[in-house]
This record gives C-alpha cells, structure tokens and sequence, in this order.
C-alpha cells in the first residue's frame, strides 16, 4: 500500500498553490469545486473547504491545486498555512478514505478524442478533453512502458512503434509499412473507450520512479548562465508550437567552444523530415540572433 505525501508547489499565481501527491489520485478526469455543498463528490474537498480561506480546489491526476480568497477577503498568506494544508491533505490520504465518490468504476466517463495529422507524416496526434499526463512520458517499446498499462495495450497494435503522451493527447508514430488510413478510427475508439471506462493511465510506480529520477537530475546537473538563457527561449518561444504539432524540444548540452546547442526532439518531432528546416531556419536562427556571438549552430538528436 502507498504511503501518501505531499509536497507543496507555488504557482504564477499568486492566490493558488500545488500539494503534488506522490501517486495517483484522480483517473482520467479533473474535477473543480467553488464551494464545500458543489464538494459532495470529494470528501476530500468537503474536508479542505472546512479552511475558510478556501475559494476552490481543483482535483487533478496527482495534485491538488487550491485557490484563496485574494488579499481584500483576507489577508492570509499561503506561507502561513500552505504547511498546515499540506499535512491535512497527507493525513487524509493515508487513513484511506476515498478522494472521489461520485463516480463508481464501472460507469463511463464522457470523453472526445480527436485525431490530427503532424508535420511528421509516420504521426499521429489524438488529443483528449481531459489531462492524461502531468509531465512528458515516452515509450519505445513495451518493455519502457511498464506501469503505464494504456502504453502497453497500445504497443498490442501491430503498426504502433513508438508512444509520446503529454498533457491532454498521445502521440503515436506507426511502423513504415502501415497505412494511417487504415486504422486511425480504431485506434480512436480505442483511445476513447479506454479512458472512459476509467482504466489506469499510470500506474503509482511510475509516477513515484519519476519523482525520484526527477529529484537526482536536479542535485546531479547545475545549469550555467548560458544554459538557462537558451532553455528559457525554448521555453518561451519554441516549445509551444513544438507542443501542438504533437511533439516535445528538451535542452541538452552547450558547448561553449564551438558554440553549439544540442537539443532532443521527441513525439511527432523525432524523426520528422521537416524538422531539420525548422531546425536551421526556425531555432537557430532565433538562437543566434538573441544570443549574438554566443550561439552559431544547433543540432538535434532524436529522443
């Protein structure tokens, strides 16, 4: 049985903070709850709404996000009781009480899927009304996909080679000799009614193995001040557009010597034919014209 603990997020806003669960608590759906009667779903929320400096609580995969009054309500400040929150929220977990009673595992639950073409014409792009992932996940083989068990009923498709899931959609890149046309409604419908049966998407393994190998590239990797001028570029004009076209850019490595950024192309993005061109006339360019005389070229390497 999982040991719940909760760790504490701050957010761009101000009046909203994260408690980051370490396993997963919500399947397939997000829920949002203004006030302790629209709770009655989520003893949980009912539970934290009993703070009178709750405004909403938002119930994600695994985190709970909490909205206060703002400063003219009130004038509590998250520091001074993010902790206490905080504790409530583990404690509650760990005493095995459920997050969610509304919905029974058997009913349905109501979700689109729609598929859309890439740049990349081996990928495939089905996008979701509901979030899948809190962070980037990629799969090259049924062996990477362990503990991510819709992962793992995808790779049962023959033509199916690689798997890339972020936020609200998956991005499947075929085998060469398959034909989209072919299959791309099955594996909609697929998609579709297994999320709305409720199945796991990940298992609490995984989400916990990430939080670790998240946890020791940070004490392990210290970015320089170049490095993080070129990550917050892609981060602020690259990654968006990389993102809907089905795909993921990661910074890599600078070589200060030869001026060379290095970065990894993932989903709809590995392997694509447009890439180099967006490459060279896309983020290289854009590199070496906001970091003059720092950055001359840029290569990729396929995740």
């Amino acid at each position: 049985m999982t040991e719940f603990n909760t760790t504490v997020e701050p957010t761009k806003n101000e009046n909203i903070v994260k408690f980051v669960i370490n396993s997963i608590i919500s399947q397939a759906k997000s829920y949002e709850f203004t006030n302790i009667d629209a709770a009655k779903p989520s003893p949980l929320a009912q539970e934290l709404f009993s703070f009178p400096f709750v405004k909403t609580i938002y119930i994600s995969q695994n985190f709970i996000a909490i909205e206060k009054f703002t400063s003219e309500n009130t004038s509590i400040s998250w520091k001074d009781v993010q902790d206490d929150v905080a504790s409530s929220i583990t404690d509650y977990l760990n005493s095995g009480k459920p997050v969610i009673t509304a919905i029974s595992e058997g009913n349905k639950i109501p979700v689109t899927i729609y598929a859309e073409n890439t740049p990349n014409p081996e990928v495939m792009k089905f996008v979701a009304n509901k979030k899948l992932a809190t962070r980037i996940y990629e799969f090259k083989s049924v062996q990477e996909a362990n503990h991510a068990p819709l992962a793992q009923s995808l790779f049962d498709f023959p033509f199916v080679k690689d798997i890339f899931i972020n936020a609200n959609y998956i991005s499947i890149t075929k085998h060469p000799n398959f034909e989209w046309q072919d299959f791309v409604n099955e594996l909609r419908g697929f998609i579709k009614d297994y999320i709305e049966t409720g199945k796991r998407i990940f298992e609490d393994e995984i989400l916990e193995k990430d939080t670790n190998v998240s946890s020791n590239s940070k004490n392990q990797r210290e970015y320089t001040a170049i490095d993080k001028e070129i990550i917050s570029i892609l981060d602020e004009y690259v990654r968006p557009a990389v993102e809907g076209d089905g795909g993921n850019i990661a910074f890599q490595s600078y070589d200060e010597d030869t001026k060379t950024v290095r970065v990894i192309l993932q989903g709809a993005c590995s392997g694509c034919p447009s890439s180099t061109i967006t490459l060279k006339n896309g983020i290289e360019a854009m590199l070496r014209e906001l970091l003059k005389g720092k950055v001359m070229t840029v290569e990729a390497i396929n995740g």
